[in-house]
């Protein structure tokens, strides 16, 4: 997920969005452990993506960035 998606997304979206991601971390780390994951670069993104999210919630905290609308 790239920061200009993550911008785009309101702050309910981006929450959901992190919930699901530590969820598929979670899959991805079993999956790792009993040796059955295809692709071991999936782990690495998917924790990126966790920490971008969270750095957008923790600035819309601090009000560095504001946040969208729901339309």
């Amino acid at each position: 997920m790239k920061m200009w998606e993550i911008n785009q997304l309101s702050r309910a979206d981006i929450e959901q969005q992190l919930l699901d991601l530590i969820e598929e971390h979670q899959n991805l780390r079993f999956q790792h452990a009993t040796k059955q994951l295809d692709n071991p670069l999936r782990l690495r993104a998917v924790r990126r993506d966790i920490a971008r999210l969270k750095t957008v919630l923790k600035e819309m905290d601090l009000e560095k960035r504001p946040e969208k609308a729901t339309p």
